[in-house]
């Protein structure tokens, strides 16, 4: 019947859940359909807060916060989510610590990092910490902070809790509060994001259940540092891991026997008391199980270097490599291949720089291409040039298993059509009925 309203006549409980997935200023919304859902944005066992929302008085934004929190206190509490990065409230950790009493699941907190003195009106850095009573939840799944500061309880054991997003969080400065500590007292902590923000001279995360591990990229974090800042992973479970920018000098790397995946788009900065050659060779002995890769072009710039003193290590379980090649190094790329004996598919993307690409010759041929190579991707290309013809006749000559060659162009080249492409490309192989060549491109 049209017009009939099906969702007034659910239960409120199944309502609930509903909004729960909606942020807060949505379900608030609703309390205008009728007098039924007046007051059932309250009962939804979530919340979720944005500080834009609340634009011109920050006291209605703490009147409603504890209005919501008062409502029915004694019921169960799923979700705590907000931020006030730009807003200060007044004994917020109270707040967080009475969501936590309700036995939350998820906890996302953005913190304020500055507050207004009411005399001079001057602004001042200050950090936020969280309540003790959140080192020893028994309910927390989910916990994820930004910009908050971190104090010594004494004690951590958060038992349920298996994924942990934190970004440059404050650890206080006195007691013995580190990330260390923090992670040693989650036992099934499954998921781990950190991105720091202080000077601590070793930062350890020892864990026998994490399975994935990021440092995200953040530009905003400065590389010149007075303190040699080392990061040091013991997680004999971990099966991903995704290293980004240089927030740390120095990696070591200790017990990654499950290693599966890396992401790597660092420099291992050279020099200055910083990372060398021993320590490259030793985090590189420590991921070599890996068996897929993505590796950013200055983490290839710093292969290159550091195989001017030292020969890379093999990573034999490798199959998978998807690596962004600065044009500049392709006379490397054959020694490069050499550490992966056993690789089957190669995506190859080429990082050309604003300079004329020198000349270059692609003669040696790794032990990959003799026998497991099947499928290659070479990405980036701009036009169909001699370089481009010489990248791709590499592979066509030279692997002797390959089944399929995916050429991929950025634009599409002026002088060439589709059918141009392969009858070069079918020239340079006698293997180009066994081997699947595919254009993508918009072509012309």
């Amino acid at each position: 019947m049209p017009g009939f309203d099906r969702i007034s006549e659910l239960p409120e409980s199944l309502i609930s859940q509903i909004l729960l997935h909606l942020p807060t200023k949505d379900s608030v919304k609703t309390s205008v359909l009728s007098t039924r859902w007046k007051n059932l944005w309250l009962n939804v066992p979530g919340l979720d807060l944005n500080c834009r929302d609340f634009p011109f008085d920050n006291n209605v934004l703490i009147d409603f916060i504890d209005r919501f929190l008062q409502f029915s206190p004694e019921s169960r509490l799923l979700k705590f989510k907000v931020d006030h990065s730009r807003d200060e409230i007044i004994k917020f950790p109270d707040r967080i610590r009475d969501a936590v009493n309700r036995g939350i699941r998820v906890l996302d907190v953005v913190s304020n990092t500055y507050y207004q003195d009411a005399d001079d009106g001057l602004v001042y850095p200050c950090i936020e910490f969280m309540p003790l009573n959140l080192y020893t939840s028994t309910t927390l799944v989910s916990l994820k902070l930004s910009f908050s500061g971190l104090q010594d309880p004494g004690f951590v054991y958060m038992p349920c809790l298996k994924f942990m997003h934190l970004r440059e969080v404050r650890w206080h400065s006195s007691g013995t509060m580190n990330l260390e500590k923090l992670v040693s007292g989650c036992p099934v902590l499954e998921e781990l994001i950190y991105l720091h923000d202080d000077e601590s001279v070793v930062t350890r995360v020892r864990s026998r259940s994490l399975k994935r591990f990021s440092i995200p990229s953040e530009h905003s974090i400065s590389c010149f540092r007075r303190v040699v800042q080392t990061f040091e992973i013991d997680a004999p479970g971990l099966e991903y891991m995704s290293l980004k920018e240089d927030h740390f000098d120095r990696f070591v790397v200790k017990n990654l026997t499950s290693l599966f995946m890396i992401d790597l788009d660092i420099k291992f900065i050279f020099g200055f008391g910083r990372m060398f050659r021993n320590e490259i060779r030793d985090f590189l002995t420590g991921i070599s199980s890996v068996s897929h890769m993505i590796i950013s072009h200055q983490t290839v710039k710093a292969l290159h270097i550091y195989s001017k003193v030292g020969p890379i290590p093999k990573f034999n379980n490798l199959s998978r490599l998807q690596a962004e090649f600065p044009s500049s190094l392709l006379q490397f790329l054959p020694a490069f291949l050499e550490s992966f004996p056993n690789l089957k598919h190669l995506i190859l993307e080429i990082a050309y720089s604003e300079h004329v690409m020198e000349e270059f010759e692609l003669v040696n041929v790794p032990g990959c291409f003799v026998s497991t190579l099947e499928r290659v991707e070479i990405k980036g290309l701009f036009d169909w040039g001699e370089d481009d013809l010489k990248i791709a006749s590499y592979f066509l000559e030279n692997s002797a298993v390959l089944e399929k060659l995916i050429v991929c162009f950025m634009g599409c080249p002026q002088h060439y059509s589709e059918s141009d492409i392969y009858e070069e490309l079918n020239k340079v192989t006698k293997r180009s009925r066994r081997c699947q060549i595919i254009i993508d491109a918009e072509l012309e």
